[in-house]
């Protein structure tokens, strides 16, 4: 891919031109969401202003052509993954509502008690949830591929789980978390000689590579618009003839019926028994426009392309010294997962942001991979075509730059006594004379420092506060006066710097309150006087209210 043709497509993506904290936007979180080029924004925008209809339902010139665009989108997707007949594509809200579809209408009809269910360790919560409740529901039993230690499928273990009480393997083609592309065609060849039915969780592969769902013969393939350049809320669910119509509705409603009576319900045909009410019409219409998107690129100069970006990244990783690469084996998809010692991932993606750098953090919905690669979370990288080299190099450089200045600064955490906390109006006007977010950011990192210690005892799954993005503990102690008045301490601590500091302002806010002072007080002001709800990422804001949340209970009932 040349120079000239990636500034080309760069220009294709309005957002792409943006800045972010006041930076030029680099974007590396194309894992959990692709950016929209200006033809699917056209196309979304298109049908409102002009071809706004319901469709399939009417009998006027704007149904007509809001269903032929519809419908055209429908077809895309067929000739995009190569499926055998149109209806086979179903429409859905994305890969979770598609698989969910699958458990509940096939698993429920079809898994018995003695039945097996078989996934692998690396999968999204997405597809073990789904499979867990049916397995409740059915009395079936889950069982789970390891992973071997290049943090690959063990295909070993797969021949042996697999016996003739599997009845549906569901493995993802890609792994959001570590990027392997697992070898699914081979394995839903030995799944079938069990007689075992396939379903193939496709959102990580859509974007990279071509999917071709008569060769790799899957029962079902399932994949989300918005990371693969459409739109969000709209997702696919692909499906063999076969197992559809024998597949009972899962939900019920507009369209999904052929006549309906007090007598009993007769239900439509494929596609639409499974697409009740009015569906997301302009997101189909905007898929169908990422799909010629894609189909308008050389398929190998993006894979090609990808591919480098990913190995100019590894490069520049092995060089920063405590980063520990979350190890990975041919073939993969275009990302890195990674942690550096001594810091937390969240702590280094905030001040990567804070560089107008886009990275996520935690992890990244693979709880079960996380545990088994004995980690709370990676930072991830996860690249697309229309990143550059540059934009790699620029990344690097940043995280260079956060690690020598948090050197520099020192990042030891020593606890000091409790008597030490700062008074909190006195914090409050030191935070606000610091020059801009980013300075404002830093102080409250390096006021983590005068966390007081946490006792050691207290450390356990009963204090952890549910809801943040790292591990925080919270308890408390209560004390009497001569008058009987109760006043509460809480003690705080977290694996995160960011969480530690934001504790201090916290404990400064509460602690020696009495409950009903603490029930009546507003500390969601101070958190917006100091640009907090502002400033913080969505799930460190989530984490910053939990932590209230949880002081507020104990102080209802202390």
């Amino acid at each position: 891919m040349s120079t000239l043709n990636l500034n080309q497509l760069r220009q294709a993506f309005p957002i792409l031109q943006e800045t972010a904290n006041g930076h030029p936007l680099v974007y590396f979180d194309n894992a959990a969401t692709t950016q929209k080029p200006t033809l699917v924004i056209d196309a979304i925008n298109q049908y409102y202003q002009q071809h706004n209809a319901n469709v399939h339902r009417a009998s006027h010139f704007l149904s007509t052509q809001a269903t032929e665009q519809f419908e055209l989108a429908r077809s895309q997707v067929q000739h995009f993954i190569n499926a055998r007949h149109s209806h086979e594509i179903i429409w859905t809200k994305g890969t979770t509502e598609s698989i969910n579809l699958i458990a509940q209408s096939y698993g429920r009809s079809n898994l018995s008690p003695d039945d097996e269910i078989l996934v692998s360790v690396m999968e999204h919560h997405a597809n073990i949830v789904p499979w867990q409740i049916v397995a409740e529901q059915t009395g079936a039993t889950l069982k789970v591929i390891p992973v071997t230690q290049d943090n690959q499928l063990d295909l070993s273990a797969f021949e042996t789980l697999l016996t003739h009480k599997t009845k549906v393997l569901a493995i993802c083609h890609a792994s959001n978390s570590i990027g392997t592309i697992n070898p699914v065609k081979e394995m839903i060849k030995r799944a079938k000689s069990v007689g075992a039915t396939t379903l193939i969780d496709g959102a990580q592969a859509v974007a990279h590579f071509a999917i071709d769902v008569q060769d790799i013969d899957c029962d079902f393939y399932c994949f989300s618009g918005h990371k693969m350049f459409g739109p969000t809320g709209i997702g696919v669910l692909y499906g063999k003839s076969e197992y559809l119509n024998n597949m009972p509705p899962w939900q019920a409603g507009g369209e999904m019926i052929e006549r309906v009576s007090f007598d009993g319900t007769t239900f439509n045909r494929l596609p639409f028994k499974f697409e009740a009410g009015t569906p997301n019409i302009s997101g189909a219409i905007g898929l169908g426009a990422a799909i010629r998107f894609i189909q308008s690129l050389d398929s190998d100069a993006r894979v090609q392309h990808e591919d480098n970006l990913r190995a100019i990244a590894i490069k520049r990783a092995c060089a920063i010294p405590n980063l520990e690469l979350v190890r990975q084996v041919q073939p993969t998809v275009s990302l890195l997962s990674f942690n550096i010692s001594g810091y937390h991932a969240s702590d280094i993606g905030m001040l990567l942001d804070k560089q107008g750098i886009a990275v996520r953090t935690g992890h990244h919905c693979t709880m079960p991979l996380m545990q088994h690669l004995g980690l709370d979370g990676t930072l991830r990288m996860s690249f697309s075509f229309y990143n550059t080299e540059a934009e790699v190099h620029h990344g690097f450089d940043c995280l260079e730059k956060i690690l020598a200045a948090e050197k520099t600064t020192g990042n030891d955490s020593t606890p000091v006594p409790v008597s030490t906390l700062p008074d909190i109006n006195a914090l409050t006007e030191s935070l606000l004379a610091a020059r801009g977010w980013e300075s404002r950011y830093r102080m409250i990192m390096q006021l983590g420092k005068q966390l007081p210690a946490y006792p050691e005892h207290l450390r356990s799954e009963q204090h952890i506060v549910p809801g943040c993005d790292s591990t925080v503990w919270l308890s408390h102690t209560q004390s009497n006066s001569a008058s009987e008045t109760i006043t509460l301490e809480f003690s705080i601590d977290s694996n995160a710097r960011i969480i530690k500091g934001l504790s201090v302002i916290l404990l400064s806010y509460y602690n020696g309150r009495q409950p009903e002072d603490i029930l009546s007080s507003n500390v969601e002001t101070l958190f917006d006087t100091l640009g907090l709800s502002k400033h913080l990422s969505p799930s460190r804001n989530n984490g910053l209210h939990a932590i209230n949340q949880r002081i507020l209970a104990i102080a209802q009932n202390p």
